[in-house]
């Protein structure tokens, strides 16, 4: 399986990060060793002092597929959940001002939590999807599927041109504003609606 990632998807992240707003979806991939245990906890990396936590919708791939129009995407997905793309910032910024590829701050290992998912209800892709990340009990980062750029399905459409989709890939949709670091000692709360689907403690 693989990890894809969608990177400024949401305009108010854009602007909290000072980058440009995308002409087309912008992509990046995480290795399956990037993948965090549910039952794990996140270990901060020795190689960074800034790592930020990102929350996401998470969809999973149901069937293989490639050049999916976006009217049949539903029927490549199977389930949604919620995700954490851990960025090493210190590092990304590094990088970024070289020239770069992310992949040192985005794609290092446990650097990709995904919470248990559910199947999709009837009609669900249709309406609006609220989500939101607590710390320590404070909600730092809250975002709904309907401000998002590019919707689930076109997102489906535009990966699928490039990379073959596999049963059991994920498809981590992008981040609202709100991103900030996390430290040791800090436990992460990730909700789907108000239905909690996580806790995650930082070490």
């Amino acid at each position: 399986m693989k990890i894809i990632c969608v990177g400024r998807n949401y305009v108010d992240h854009i602007k909290e990060l000072s980058n440009e707003k995308p002409k087309d979806p912008v992509i990046f991939l995480k290795p399956d060793t990037a993948l965090l245990d549910q039952n794990s906890d996140f270990y901060y990396p020795s190689f960074s002092h800034d790592v930020h936590h990102e929350i996401e919708l998470v969809f999973r791939i149901s069937k293989v597929g490639k050049n999916i129009e976006s009217k049949f995407a539903h029927k490549y997905i199977d389930g949604i959940g919620l995700g954490i793309d851990f960025t090493a910032r210190d590092l990304q910024a590094k990088l970024k001002e070289k020239g770069l590829p992310w992949e040192k701050s985005k794609a290092f290992n446990g650097s990709a939590f995904v919470s248990s998912i559910r199947p999709l209800k009837e009609g669900e892709l249709e309406q609006s999807i609220p989500f939101h990340l607590d710390i320590n009990g404070l909600t730092v980062q809250s975002g709904e599927s309907n401000l998002m750029i590019w919707n689930i399905s076109e997102l489906i459409a535009d990966i699928s041109q490039y990379f073959t989709l596999k049963t059991g890939d994920y498809i981590f949709t992008g981040t609202p504003a709100g991103v900030g670091p996390v430290k040791i000692g800090d436990k992460l709360s990730g909700y789907l609606y108000e239905d909690k689907l996580f806790d995650l403690n930082i070490s």
